[in-house]
């Protein structure tokens, strides 16, 4: 596993045991942080989730990722689906994430999304997750 790897998937992981900690970012974001989640996800034969948006941050120092989930059903079942590096330039990105839950019982159809930018920022030397912004909506599944 290369150092990217590892980095996306310590970045998922923080993610899906601090989510309830993300649903606060939007009041500690700064003024033009944003992050957006496309209507439509994709699914594709073998399970494989693809979901997409826009982000822009700013004064990123640390490592700094767009990571998502998917709930279908269930919302307390979430499925982390891949993690982005992000830039924080103030500039919007575009951001595309994959992944395929194991065990996949996702279909087609509506499901619900959380997109957070969060940065791994060292904070007594360990690197502890720092949100910029989060979106949580509906989306549809489509076969892909």
């Amino acid at each position: 596993m290369s150092l990217r790897q590892a980095a996306t998937a310590i970045a998922a992981s923080l993610f899906l045991f601090t989510a309830p900690a993300a649903a606060a970012a939007n009041a500690f974001a700064a003024p033009g942080e944003t992050v957006t989640v496309n209507p439509t996800g994709r699914l594709a034969p073998d399970g494989t989730v693809t979901l997409s948006g826009t982000y822009r941050c700013t004064g990123g120092t640390g490592g700094v990722f767009v990571s998502s989930s998917l709930a279908q059903k269930d919302r307390r079942v979430r499925h982390g689906i891949g993690g982005t590096r992000a830039v924080c330039d103030g500039m919007e990105h575009a951001w595309t994430n994959s992944g395929r839950p194991s065990p996949s019982t996702l279909k087609p159809g509506t499901a619900h999304v959380e997109a957070t930018v969060m940065e791994l920022a060292a904070q007594g030397g360990l690197p502890l997750p720092s949100f910029h912004a989060t979106q949580q909506q509906e989306v549809t599944l489509t076969e892909s």
